[in-house]
């Protein structure tokens, strides 16, 4: 088996006027588990760069006072510092809707003057769906006289307050404004994704087609427009240097760059009818699921999207659906908690009426009881494939927002039993493997360097390993905490039940507002992504 069994070809990517490649190989991917590991590896190699050498980033949000160690740098110092010395730093930000509503359009406007009065050039990007986001959280540092030393840094981690957090879930002292139940400083679970080999190359070319796309930055937006005209803002991005050769072959990782781009008008230039590469990628991965689907995920919404994992199950009386969500939205409210609530209700009653003993759902607190926030973007199946990006798994993460993830491939068998737990042929691969076991042992309070975890390697012992801790978490919480606390943070996840007439106006809202459909039309009258 090879990784044409489990990327997507070129007809099944099915852009051909992207000049991204359809996967490559001779890479070493690492994940970095929390905002904390992720920030502290940015500033190393950042502060690495030289004049000459390439700082090309995305994000959704951008705070340019977030702290990325404990006594700094700030993004903003970091990434201005660098284009002091003659780093060429090119960013490309979500323009973002009203801080009014809870967004960051001052703070991302801040970010982008920063960083361009010292040199650099960062754009306002609004070249979305309306309603829709710029949703990638990419960096790519290229060394054009040292490819060797070139990393990229792709998935869910912006870089923006609430994200530096690390194992212990104690929560950014730098929070953003969420629900009054995760606390003053919400604990934050999160994991990027390093990568080093030619897939930096690949990872340069998608942020160079989203940098050269000759549509306005205002287009969603006339007013953003003008105002910006009026600003003096930039609003024409001025030339990338040349892009260097893609770094050499360095480790045994296949990686394929899975992204989503909405069907637009104008139209994208490296994507004229949108590009849905994630929903195919994770479907083609998906269906060829038999043992165990884990997911860590901020939504896990939409009918769509839990149909594809309802279909396996039915189709695969072993397979088993592990996934981690946060325990609340992050948002309150009597109008934003519903619409908020309802979409993951349905996906799991979904799911659940497919496989009722096969389907298991965690939520995640830290040692003191706050829910953690799960905003980690994360899948491995049968422990063989894996993802690490910006999507969730909903409708507008997969067809209307932007979104750029990268699905891995190791080509290491791991020797531990069961060594082919799917029965394909596969093999289980060290990295989705080690990943799974990784995020396991700190849900469970495990050793994070012990080996010490033969209960977890096979899915049905794993499942009851996961299971039994959760359980025994729930019952010392109904027995009013009496004794000991038990190991492990994973609690079974109990969503709310709206009552039906809140249903009647949550679940319209929850479709067009929360989780618009960007598909072209014929994609939306087949069911096809």
């Amino acid at each position: 088996m090879g990784p044409h069994d489990w990327f997507l070809s070129a007809r099944e990517r099915a852009n051909p006027v992207s000049e991204l490649p359809v996967w490559t190989s001779g890479n070493l991917a690492e994940p970095l588990i929390h905002g904390a590991a992720y920030f502290d590896r940015l500033v190393d190699e950042v502060e690495a760069l030289e004049a000459g050498d390439h700082l090309f980033f995305t994000d959704w949000r951008g705070d340019p006072d977030q702290l990325l160690r404990p006594g700094g740098p700030t993004v903003a110092q970091l990434f201005a510092r660098a284009a002091q010395r003659g780093v060429v730093v090119k960013g490309l930000i979500w323009r973002s809707h009203l801080d009014a509503l809870a967004y960051s359009e001052e703070e991302n406007r801040d970010l982008s003057e920063t960083i361009s009065a010292a040199g650099g050039e960062v754009l306002l990007d609004q070249r979305v769906r309306r309603g829709g986001s710029h949703h990638q959280k990419l960096v790519v540092l290229r060394h054009p006289r040292a490819s060797e030393r070139d990393v990229a840094f792709a998935g869910g981690i912006d870089l923006c307050h609430s994200r530096r957090d690390d194992g212990g879930h104690r929560g950014d002292r730098q929070a953003v404004r969420m629900s009054a139940r995760y606390g003053e400083h919400p604990p934050w679970h999160d994991v990027q994704l390093a990568v080093r080999g030619p897939v930096v190359g690949a990872l340069d070319t998608a942020f160079r087609e989203r940098w050269n796309d000759p549509m306005p930055l205002d287009s969603e937006n006339p007013l953003a427009y003008l105002r910006d005209r009026l600003r003096g803002a930039d609003l024409r991005p001025d030339p990338l240097p040349d892009q260097p050769a893609d770094p050499p072959p360095c480790g045994p990782h296949h990686v394929q760059v899975l992204r989503t781009y909405p069907a637009v008008r104008p139209r994208y230039s490296f994507a004229p009818d949108g590009e849905r590469t994630v929903a195919r990628g994770y479907t083609k991965a998906v269906r060829r699921a038999r043992r165990l689907i884990y997911l860590e995920d901020q939504y896990l919404w939409s009918t769509e999207v839990a149909d594809l994992f309802a279909r396996a199950l039915r189709e695969n009386p072993d397979l088993h659906l592990v996934a981690v969500v946060p325990r609340y939205p992050d948002v309150d409210g009597r109008l934003a908690l519903p619409p908020n609530s309802v979409g993951r209700e349905q996906a799991l009653s979904l799911c659940e009426r497919a496989a009722p003993d096969r389907v298991h759902i965690f939520d995640v607190e830290n040692h003191a009881g706050t829910p953690v926030y799960v905003h980690a973007k994360v899948c491995v199946v049968d422990d063989v494939w894996a993802s690490v990006g910006s999507d969730n798994f909903n409708r507008r993460s997969w067809t209307h927002d932007s979104e750029l993830s990268c699905a891995v491939l190791d080509d290491t068998r791991d020797g531990r039993t069961p060594t082919d737990p799917a029965g394909l042929g596969d093999g289980a691969r060290v990295f989705a493997r080690e990943l799974r076991l990784r995020l396991w042992r700190e849900h469970l309070d495990r050793d994070p360097d012990s080996a010490e975890d033969a209960d977890l390697v096979d899915p049905a012992d794993a499942v009851a390993a996961i299971t039994a801790a959760a359980e025994a978490l729930r019952r010392w919480h109904d027995s009013g905490r009496v004794g000991p606390r038990p190991p492990g943070r994973l609690l079974p996840h109990r969503p709310e039940r709206l009552p039906w007439y809140t249903r009647l106006w949550a679940l319209p809202a929850y479709r067009l507002v929360y989780d618009p459909d960007g598909r072209p039309l014929r994609a939306r009258r087949a069911g096809t992504w």
